[in-house]
C-alpha cells in the first residue's frame, strides 16, 4: 500500500554520480550523498532519470522487480557484487506515461530494465536500505535541453504525491580529461579554472532563475563544450529543472579527480 503523500511537494535534485566506484571511497560528494536523505521528506516513491538510460523517446521503466546492471568494466570486484533490490512501482510508471502522453511526448513503457549504476549508485547511499519504490525515466541524447526541461514540466505534478525526482547526471563530465599520460589524476587534484567556470555559471544562472540561458547552455556558458563534450550527463539537470521549477539553489559543490564537478541541485517551487 503506498503510503500517505507528505504534506508539501518534494523537490527535484539533481545529483551527480561521479565514477562506479564512488561508493567505494571516501570523497566529499559521497559524504554529501550518504547524509542528503535526512533532509527530505520521506518519498512514496521515486523517480530516476539516469544518464546512463538513453532511449529514442521518452521510455518509462515498469519492471516489477528490477535487476541490477553492471554498466561499467575494469573497477573493484566488490562493485559488481553490489544490489540495490528495491521493488519497481508499475502503477506509478503508467501514470508517468500517463502524464508525458498527455503533453504530446510519446512516451514508450520498457517491461524489464535494470538499475544502471547512475540510479543505483546514489541511492544506495541516499536511501540503502532499499525500501522505496524506485521507477525510471530515460533521457533522450539526440534531443536537445529544453526537449527535456518538457519532460520535467509534464512529470511535475508527481511531487505532490510525494514523488522524489532524482536526476542523475554529472555538472561536468569531460572524461578524457580526467587523465594524464600517467594515468588517472588523483581523486583530490585541483580543479582547472574551465571547469569551475562552467560550474559556478550553472550556479549562478540558476540562482538568477535564468532559465533560457541554462537552456541555451553550449552556446552561452564558458567552456561549455570542453566540459561536455557530448550533454548526455547534463540532460538530467534539465529534467529537475523542468520538474522543480525556477526557484532551484546549488547545494552541494566538489571536484572528483579535477575535471568532475560533483554538483548538485534542488529545485521546489
Amino acid at each position: 500500500m503506498t503510503a500517505p503523500a507528505p504534506a508539501s511537494a518534494l523537490p527535484a535534485l539533481f545529483v551527480s554520480h561521479g565514477a562506479p566506484n564512488m561508493i567505494l571511497h571516501p570523497s566529499a560528494a559521497r559524504t554529501f550523498l550518504a547524509g542528503l536523505a535526512a533532509d527530505l521528506p520521506r518519498p512514496t516513491a521515486i523517480l530516476s532519470v539516469s544518464a546512463h538510460f538513453a532511449a529514442a523517446r521518452p521510455t518509462v521503466v515498469a519492471d516489477p522487480h528490477p535487476a541490477m546492471i553492471y554498466d561499467f568494466g575494469g573497477f573493484e570486484p566488490e562493485l559488481y557484487r553490489m544490489v540495490y533490490p528495491a521493488p519497481g512501482d508499475p502503477e506509478l510508471a503508467g501514470r508517468v506515461a500517463e502524464a508525458l502522453a498527455a503533453a504530446g511526448l510519446e512516451p514508450a513503457i520498457a517491461a524489464r530494465r535494470g538499475y544502471d549504476h547512475g540510479t543505483w549508485v546514489p541511492l544506495k547511499l541516499m536511501y540503502p536500505d532499499a525500501d522505496i519504490p524506485v521507477v525510471q525515466l530515460s533521457v533522450e541524447p539526440r534531443r536537445d535541453p529544453r526537449h527535456h526541461w518538457n519532460l520535467g514540466r509534464a512529470i511535475a505534478g508527481l511531487r505532490a504525491e510525494g514523488v522524489l525526482v532524482l536526476a542523475s547526471g554529472s555538472l561536468t563530465h569531460n572524461l578524457h580529461e580526467a587523465f594524464t599520460p600517467t594515468g588517472l589524476r588523483p581523486l583530490d587534484a585541483p580543479s582547472p579554472a574551465w571547469v569551475s567556470e562552467f560550474a559556478d555559471w550553472v550556479a549562478a544562472k540558476v540562482a538568477a532563475h535564468d532559465v533560457e540561458a541554462l537552456l541555451d547552455y553550449r552556446r552561452a556558458a564558458p567552456h561549455a563544450v570542453r566540459n561536455h563534450p557530448t550533454d548526455e550527463h547534463l540532460l538530467p539537470l534539465f529534467v529537475a529543472l523542468g520538474a522543480g521549477g525556477e526557484e532551484g539553489l546549488r547545494i552541494h559543490d566538489s571536484r572528483n579527480f579535477a575535471v568532475l564537478a560533483m554538483d548538485a541541485y534542488r529545485f521546489a517551487s
